[in-house]
């Protein structure tokens, strides 16, 4: 297993916990920001790239579709 799979499955562990927080708190930011470093993570692990790449990949998805919900995941 390589770095950037290793570091994509545990950002994916970590956002998982910053989502659950966000919901025992009522946090929608904290939330929302837990669902992004689940997806970022989960590119970062199938596709074995740095996570500065997985986050600029997925920062360029969410500019061209602005309408696309995260709370859908």
């Amino acid at each position: 297993m390589n770095r950037d799979r290793f570091e994509g499955n545990w950002k994916q562990f970590s956002g998982a916990v910053k989502e659950q927080w966000g919901r025992l708190t009522d946090d929608l930011q904290r939330e929302f920001a837990g669902r992004h470093d689940q997806l970022a993570g989960r590119m970062q692990e199938r596709h074995g790239i740095s996570k500065e790449e997985s986050e600029r990949q997925l920062r360029d998805f969410l500019d061209r579709n602005r309408k696309w919900d995260l709370s859908n995941m």
